[in-house]
C-alpha cells in the first residue's frame, strides 16, 4: 500500500501562524515538493495569491467543532484542475492521486470511459472523455488493489478537505 505524507487541513496560517476558528474564511494550496504532496492553508486576509506550480488552490470555510460527519462535498472543477495539473507526472503519488482523481470524476459522470489501451513503454492506460468539454484524456492505471484505491481515495478527500 502507498503511503502519503500529507498533512491534512492545518487551521493555521503559514503566513501569520494565526489559528484559524471555525467560521473563518481560509485559501489552500496544493503544491508538489521532491515528489511529495503538500497542503498550505492562509488565511484569507494573509493570502498571497497561489503558489508557483500549485497543483490546485481552492477557497473555503473552517466548519464548525460541532459539525455531525456527513458526506463530504465533492467540488468537480477542483478535482479536474488537480486531475490536469498532474498531468505527465512521473511520480508514483501523482500517478496514483490522478488515476483516482479520474475514478472519482467518471463516478461523478464528469468523466465518460471510452476504451482502454497500452502506452509505448507497456503500462496499461486508461481513456476517458470529458462529459463538458470533450477532452479526451489518457490516465496511466498505476495497478493499486481495491485497499490501494480507498486509500487513496481517502487521502484526496483528507488533502482536498473534503472528508
Amino acid at each position: 500500500m502507498t503511503d502519503y505524507d500529507i498533512q491534512g487541513p492545518a487551521r493555521v496560517c503559514a503566513v501569520t501562524g494565526r489559528e484559524l476558528k471555525p467560521g473563518d474564511r481560509f485559501f489552500a494550496a496544493l503544491t508538489e515538493d521532491a515528489g511529495r504532496m503538500v497542503r498550505t492553508d492562509y488565511a484569507a486576509d494573509a493570502w498571497p495569491g497561489p503558489p508557483q506550480g500549485a497543483v490546485a488552490y481552492w477557497a473555503g470555510k473552517v466548519p464548525a467543532a460541532d459539525n455531525k460527519p456527513r458526506k463530504p462535498v465533492v467540488n468537480d472543477d477542483l478535482l479536474l484542475d488537480c486531475f490536469d495539473r498532474l498531468k505527465g507526472s512521473a511520480d508514483p503519488d501523482g500517478l496514483n492521486f490522478r488515476y483516482v482523481a479520474a475514478l472519482l470524476l467518471m463516478r461523478r459522470k464528469r468523466f465518460k470511459f471510452e476504451d482502454a489501451a497500452r502506452d509505448d513503454q507497456g503500462r496499461d492506460v486508461m481513456i476517458v472523455r470529458d462529459a463538458r468539454g470533450g477532452a479526451v484524456h489518457h490516465v496511466i492505471d498505476p495497478r493499486l488493489t481495491d485497499d490501494q484505491i480507498a486509500a487513496v481515495q481517502t487521502e484526496v478527500f483528507r488533502v482536498l478537505g473534503w472528508e
